[in-house]
């Protein structure tokens, strides 16, 4: 029977993790060029690992939400969701259930917000 110690799973953890880090990095710099090159390498690779670990808060652990929830965090600030001008951000996350309604409502909300910038 193979046994998989805490030690291992955490070394696979970090692995994964890093993947995810270095596909964020790619879809980032895509995107957001500007933002990045302004951050560069060592900053956005902390606001990436920042980013997980604030959509986890909020129960949001797919990839593909971490991406949005990541991709906010860039347009509109690194603690948007605690951001006492972004209000509907905050409410948004702790008043929904659903990880992908929140990132839906959040795309909208802040679509909204920035026309109205």
């Amino acid at each position: 029977m193979l046994t998989i110690r805490k030690q291992q799973m955490a070394a696979f953890e970090r692995a994964e993790i890093k993947k995810f880090e270095d596909r964020m990095v790619i879809h980032l710099k895509k995107f957001f060029p500007r933002q990045c090159a302004a951050l560069g390498d060592f900053k956005l690779r902390e606001t990436i690992r920042y980013g997980i670990k604030r959509a986890a808060a909020y129960g949001i652990t797919a990839e593909r939400e971490v991406y949005k929830y990541t991709d906010l965090m860039i347009v509109l600030g690194r603690d948007f969701d605690t951001d006492q001008r972004l209000p509907w951000a905050g409410e948004i996350l702790r008043g929904r259930k659903n990880p992908v309604a929140k990132i839906l409502a959040l795309h909208g909300s802040a679509r909204k917000h920035l026309k109205r910038s």
